[in-house]
């Protein structure tokens, strides 16, 4: 039995022992048993097996509900299921400290404005901490004393305090990513806005550059002229498309 309990804590556990009992002839009693069962909601477990299966042989001697699938509407009835010694809840949920069995300083709605809890809780804090500094610089108690020292006491109150202020920016995640993403969004409308305004000041560069080269051909007679200002206007929009 430690040998298991040992197994299903290390990092990489092997499969189960009882994984050597699916064969295909212990899988085929077990449908043999559904079928002379009948009713599918009888529990396997708590019927004989061996009186409806005394005609057949290797019979074994544990109970072949083993061998049934898990029941999924049973784990999602109960909410949580175990796997390899630990137990994994169907819907991951961050328990509040009420569910844990901690002191609770702030409201536990959601909905509910947490600001002046945690103002309250901040300050307590500060006070705690001076306190438990006064506390630390007094005399320690004669040795026959039995009350509890003044810096443990305050040392406790710090930090249920401080777990109360972790407990409520965890339950802030989800706002400060929402609030993350839609800068990341904005930032990234920015950049595609500004990118944008530099592709059309350089097509209107562009343009005003070919205004200019076509007025320069329409002044300039003969054919010769005329051809290297093209070729010239078609080098100036290689260049420039480059530059861009």
């Amino acid at each position: 039995m430690e040998e298991e309990e040992a197994e299903l804590r290390d990092p990489f556990p092997s499969p189960p022992s009882h994984y050597n009992n699916f064969t295909s002839h212990n899988l085929k009693l077990l449908a043999l048993l559904k079928e002379r069962v009948g009713d599918e909601d009888t529990d396997l477990g708590v019927v004989d097996q061996h009186e409806l299966l005394s005609d057949q042989t290797d019979v074994p001697t544990w109970s072949l509900a083993q061998l049934q699938k898990p029941r999924v509407d049973w784990i999602l009835e109960e909410g949580y299921y175990s796997a390899f010694g630990d137990t994994w809840f169907v819907k991951e949920t961050i328990p509040s400290l009420a569910e844990v069995g901690r002191q609770q300083l702030y409201p536990p709605d959601p909905s509910t404005d947490r600001r002046p809890a945690l103002l309250g809780v901040l300050r307590s804090m500060l006070v705690t901490y001076s306190n438990l500094t006064d506390a630390i610089l007094a005399p320690p108690p004669p040795p026959s004393s039995s009350a509890q020292p003044e810096w443990q006491r305050q040392l406790e109150w710090i930090t249920i305090l401080a777990q109360n202020l972790m407990a409520a920016a965890n339950d802030l995640r989800p706002v400060q990513a929402r609030g993350n993403l839609e800068l990341m969004m904005q930032r990234q409308l920015e950049l595609r806005r500004e990118e944008t305004k530099n592709i059309h000041s350089r097509c209107d560069a562009l343009e005003a550059q070919l205004l200019e080269l076509r007025s320069s051909a329409q002044e300039t007679p003969g054919s010769d002229q005329m051809s290297t200002v093209k070729s010239s206007d078609s080098q100036v929009i290689f260049l420039v498309l480059i530059s861009a």
